[in-house]
């Protein structure tokens, strides 16, 4: 006890050094590891070895098995956490935070932000990655103070601060990564062996010690961070830019949309604010003067990401291969639609000329999307997600797919010839074609529009 006693008075004075208030001496810290067992704590993921031995937590690395948490039994959202921790110099590891461990997602995939520890040559340790997610976030290229501050084959001290949509980190009293993202709110805490290969040594080891954490007037203790800020809204992450992602909204103008129907982008029915395109309320009717929004520009294969919220009792969609000679006399624009839905409160919920076919997520119309889908609560924001490639097209929310088919197929064939869509010919089955933001009258959301082509 002497020992973790030791540790916590210099734990302090490292945290106030690191920028902190008059308020930290007296800030109400909790142990966040008791020093004695892993009791408040259960592995998910791989099988790495976790042991308990002289007041530390130690984490070996195995063969054959992925990644590694050990996780608090309890979720946090907004805290303050510090620990220490001293890693071989060959492995890889990371803090979890705001993480989440869900069946309907890759069957129960630890996923969510990771602050790194990195003691190679790259050098991002207190970077912040999301793990089975985005990615990097905030890689230390540009930061390389916070990469130097890392002491090899020594024990390093991590402050982080997750208040809000901030996530400030903090190594060895330097300041690392200060992330806007408002992704996740809550998660539990994870300490991560990171899997290894076949050539690798196993049972090299990390420790932690020390780690406590502050969940009570957390602003209050708050640190002013040094780090520039990343912004996630509407802008792509390193690893989008890498894998040829682009923004389809810049968040800010209407450059690069019009109106299905207009050369111009609709003078009324659609506002900008706060980096949000905002579809106005028109008593659940297409605003006679707004309507649907197109992209000035046409996709074949493609892959698609679009944040979007619902108000209650909201309709929207969103279209793709959207075929400017199939909208002649229609009432509007004729494509696929990926339906956006308060399924609770919208009576489309229970029509279709299949069952549940107008539920959010569904290929409107033609096929329900999994009863069992991750949708977020009105007012929060969900991810949709569409690829389509080689005619096969797959709808995902929140990162899991919920529905797929393929275009063209006789069973596709079947469903169109079932639906409203019979007396259009050759439905959803152009090359190439707009997407389309839905203008159905209901307040909606949208943010984060991207797109990846394909061909």
């Amino acid at each position: 006890m002497k020992t973790i006693l030791v540790g916590l008075a210099l734990m302090t004075a490292v945290g106030c050094s690191a920028g902190g208030s008059n308020d930290q001496a007296d800030a109400p810290w909790e142990p966040l590891f008791n020093g004695k067992d892993l009791s408040g704590w259960t592995q998910k993921g791989g099988k790495a070895g976790y042991e308990v031995k002289d007041g530390m937590v130690v984490g070996s690395t195995v063969h054959n098995t992925p990644n590694s948490f050990m996780c608090t039994d309890k979720n946090y959202g907004d805290f303050i956490l510090e620990l220490d921790y001293k890693v071989d110099p060959s492995m890889n590891s990371g803090i979890q935070i705001r993480s989440n461990s869900m069946p309907v997602y890759q069957n129960g995939r630890v996923h969510g932000y990771q602050v790194e520890i990195d003691p190679s040559d790259r050098a991002w340790s207190a970077g912040i990655y999301e793990e089975a997610q985005r990615g990097w976030l905030v890689p230390l290229t540009d930061n390389p103070k916070a990469g130097h501050a890392f002491k090899q084959n020594d024990w390093n001290h991590y402050r982080i601060e997750a208040i809000g949509d901030t996530i400030k980190t903090w190594i060895n009293g330097i300041a690392a990564a200060n992330l806007i993202d408002d992704k996740t709110h809550d998660g539990f805490i994870a300490l991560q062996v990171h899997q290894i290969g076949d050539k690798d040594s196993a049972g090299k080891q990390i420790m932690w010690k020390n780690i406590r954490i502050i969940t009570k007037d957390v602003a209050k203790y708050s640190t002013p961070s040094t780090a520039k800020p990343t912004y996630t809204k509407n802008t792509l992450t390193a690893a989008e830019q890498k894998d040829g992602w682009k923004m389809l909204w810049d968040g800010k103008t209407t450059n690069g949309w019009r109106g299905a129907k207009l050369d111009h982008f609709p003078d009324k029915g659609w506002s900008i604010e706060n980096g949000e395109l905002i579809v106005n309320a028109a008593d659940g009717k297409e605003s006679a003067d707004g309507g649907d929004i197109v992209t000035v520009d046409q996709y074949g294969d493609f892959e698609l990401r679009v944040d979007f919220k619902l108000t209650k009792g909201a309709n929207s969609g969103i279209k793709y291969y959207v075929d400017p000679a199939l909208n002649k006399g229609a009432g509007s624009a004729i494509g696929l639609e990926y339906q956006i839905l308060d399924d609770e409160n919208h009576p489309d919920a229970k029509l279709g000329a299949q069952p549940g076919s107008r539920t959010v997520c569904s290929l409107y119309d033609m096929i329900q999307a999994d009863p069992k889908k991750p949708i977020n609560p009105i007012g929060q924001w969900n991810t949709a997600y569409i690829v389509s490639k080689n005619n096969h097209v797959e709808h995902w929310l929140n990162g899991v797919k919920v529905l797929e088919y393929d275009r063209g197929s006789k069973d596709f064939e079947r469903l169109v010839k079932e639906s409203k869509y019979k007396v259009w010919p050759n439905f959803g089955l152009a090359k190439r074609g707009h997407i389309l933001l839905q203008d159905h009258g209901n307040k909606v959301f949208f943010r984060n529009v991207k797109i990846k082509a394909l061909n």
